[in-house]
């Protein structure tokens, strides 16, 4: 047998926990010892030392740091069946010894020393047959393989039992990958490494205390800032505040309730540990292997705040999992998302895992003061999702939940379902086409057809509805503010002019048109207008371009009308309206903003002026004008006294001709509308309010 470390190394990753190599040491030392104990059982009380050696690697003393880590045990060490199964990559031997407190093993976590170590050196104690033998192992820096004749055996009479696994210097890649030379003394600190065994081996140390009675493990550190020994004993562990079973259900509904999560619960005092948090990890042979605390908590204060003086530690174990944890053993060979359908059972993945687990974990980590309505209240602000939405697609709101987490899940379930009942509508329909018509059968399908249809376009009316809910509560609380001139930027502004413009570009950006820019909020005006073809902002007449004509003007036109037309498009070609909205019907909408304390009154001209203008450089084409002079001033008494007022007495109106005051042609009619911003915000306020009852928001 041989172990091809290179081949090791490029066929099994680095792993992506910093202190795997640890956990590996830990793991054997007490398995090595178990198994001495199975034969023995009047074999000494377990003890394993850690000690961690921080050495200069300047010539001089300079501050560049190097380390050795050394693991001792009293177990049985190295016999032959065990230098078989070291040098076996995929050993099985563990795994038929059927002794209590001995998890499945894999046999990749050796390869693991030479991924973050260059030298491996073991001496091993063991009694065989009577006989004592020392095994020695020396793997130098670049070595290609160890096999059985690597371990080198000497008579040794003196000494029990021991072994002592010595990993001398980080490679390049766990420098770049896991260790930092600034912070190496402080991340494999004997505090640091004690604190990270004792909650990573939790389980394993509970199970060694019900199975051992007592056991000490010590880690020391030698060369580093904080010089001394740590340790973990028997009468140091908590007892379980609680253990559960929980079934895995997948998220698409389906009870796996074979599939059982074992959870055990630990309440730990602040006090006991540095760098204290709360911790949610799954779990393989009995040691943490991977931490689900970002998917409950995704606040890191959340993380390292205690609940009534202690922090939460929740382990997770399954015989799922035993059988799917990867060989670098920082992960599971399970699939992020559900894949499962009606039709095809997909794999458990850790989103089913971990929608398992929420109801219990944010029963035991959510503070006392957490105010969910409140958290509700402000994604509805926010995003317009609604309690209605929210218990539709059964989202459940929770601690460390943010509104925009809330908005994403909510509108990602309602996109699934979607999706999948639109794939139903599909199925149902062609197994209609097998129907005969003529049967009780076909009546029953089409029912069934609309009401699923009908169900999914409510649906589909939530998700959009929502969006442009929130969209438009914005824009409106934007004009609000930049009328009453409280916007923070107004407040830097330069006068009547920037004011016009700000709210000028709030209805569509200004010197573009909708060729260049689709995105505009002219809705707030009228619905209807931001369906028509092309709207332009703030742009000469001359460069407006007019689709499907080859001229402007059409054969037909008289003489002397295409006269008219020609001067007035020479005399005010480079005239801006603020907003020209056009349609293929021959009509056009005219809007002009006027800044706060601007006079209406004095610009009803410009109104009609570019209605004669629109007119002359259509050729005639367009004669529907619609007019709206926006501002929040006005003396009543100097309007033209054809105007009329509205019946809400806010705002007036009028319906005259277009014509050329000389010649006396008739260009087309204009409707006219003098209107304060309190007035349509008012009535775009309502239409928006229509969308907000479809979707239960408040009003």
């Amino acid at each position: 047998m041989t172990l091809d470390i290179r081949g090791g190394l490029k066929n099994t990753l680095i792993s992506s926990n910093k202190y795997v190599f640890i956990e590996e040491l830990l793991s054997n030392a007490v398995d090595s010892y178990l198994i001495r104990r199975n034969s023995d059982p009047g074999a000494p009380t377990l003890s394993i030392s850690i000690s961690i050696d921080f050495f200069n690697t300047e010539l001089l003393q300079g501050d560049t740091y190097d380390v050795e880590i050394s693991c001792t045990d009293n177990g049985y060490g190295f016999g032959p069946d065990q230098i078989r199964a070291f040098v076996t990559k995929d050993s099985t031997y563990k795994d038929y010894l059927d002794i209590q407190g001995i998890g499945k093993c894999k046999g990749a976590g050796r390869v693991q020393y030479f991924h973050f170590f260059r030298k491996l050196n073991i001496e091993s104690i063991v009694n065989n047959a009577n006989i004592r033998n020392k095994i020695k192992l020396d793997i130098p820096e670049g070595a290609r393989e160890i096999s059985e004749d690597s371990f080198v055996a000497v008579n040794h009479p003196d000494g029990d039992a021991s072994t002592r696994v010595r990993l001398v210097g980080l490679t390049e890649k766990a420098y770049t990958q896991h260790f930092d030379a600034r912070s190496l003394k402080v991340d494999l600190s004997a505090r640091r490494v004690r604190d990270y065994l004792y909650v990573a081996f939790m389980q394993k140390f509970i199970v060694l205390k019900n199975i051992l009675g007592d056991f000490q493990v010590s880690v020391s550190e030698t060369g580093g800032d904080n010089e001394g020994t740590e340790y973990i004993r028997a009468e140091d562990l908590p007892e379980p505040v609680s253990i559960e079973s929980l079934p895995i259900i997948c998220s698409h509904g389906k009870n796996t309730s074979n599939k059982q999560l074992r959870v055990t619960r630990y309440s730990l005092p602040e006090s006991r540990l540095s760098d204290s948090q709360h911790e949610v990890a799954l779990c393989a042979n009995a040691a943490l292997v991977y931490s689900l605390t970002k998917y409950f908590l995704k606040n890191p204060r959340d993380r390292s705040r205690p609940l009534d003086g202690a922090f939460n530690l929740l382990l997770v174990e399954s015989d799922f999992l035993e059988d799917r944890v990867n060989e670098q053993r920082d992960g599971f060979n399970i699939p992020k998302e559900c894949t499962s359908t009606d039709d095809i059972d997909g794999e458990i993945s850790l989103y089913d895992i971990v929608d398992s687990l929420e109801d219990y974990v944010f029963g035991i980590l959510t503070p006392r003061d957490f105010d969910r309505d409140a958290l509700i209240s402000s994604t509805e602000e926010q995003f317009g999702i609604s309690r209605y939405m929210l218990n539709q697609v059964n989202i459940k709101v929770r601690y460390s939940d943010t509104e925009e987490n809330i908005a994403k899940r909510v509108l990602r379930k309602y996109q699934d379902e979607i999706v999948k009942e639109t794939w139903d509508i599909y199925s149902m329909k062609q197994d209609l086409l097998q129907l005969d018509p003529r049967s009780s059968d076909f009546r029953d399908k089409v029912s069934e057809i609309s009401w699923k249809y009908t169900s999914t376009i409510r649906k589909m009316d939530m998700a959009n509805l929502s969006q442009l809910i929130v969209r438009r509560s914005s824009m409106l609380e934007v004009l609000k503010r930049a009328v009453e001139m409280t916007l923070t930027c107004q407040a830097n502004g330069s006068g009547r002019n920037e004011n016009e413009k700000i709210l000028h570009n709030v209805f569509f950006p200004m010197g573009t048109d909708s060729t260049e820019n689709a995105d505009h909020d002219i809705w707030i005006l009228n619905e209807e207008y931001h369906y028509f073809e092309y709207i332009s902002s703030d742009k000469s007449l001359a460069s407006i371009p007019w689709r499907d004509e080859d001229k402007i003007f059409s054969p037909d036109i008289d003489a002397s009308l295409e006269e008219l037309f020609k001067k007035n498009n020479a005399e005010h070609r480079l005239k801006r309206p603020d907003i020209a909205i056009f349609n293929q019907e021959g009509a056009a909408i005219i809007i002009e903003f006027k800044a706060p304390g601007v006079a209406l009154q004095d610009h009803i001209p410009d109104i009609v002026q570019y209605a004669r203008l629109l007119a002359a450089k259509s050729g005639g084409k367009i004669k529907k004008f619609y007019g709206y002079l926006i501002g929040d001033c006005l003396d009543e008494t100097r309007l033209p006294p054809e105007f009329e007022r509205f019946p809400s007495g806010l705002g007036y109106f009028n319906t005259s001709r277009v014509k050329d005051l000389s010649s006396g042609a008739q260009y087309g009619e204009l409707y006219t509308e003098v209107l304060f911003y309190s007035q349509f915000i008012d009535r775009a306020e309502k239409r928006l309010k229509i969308y907000k009852e479809k979707i239960n928001l408040p009003i």
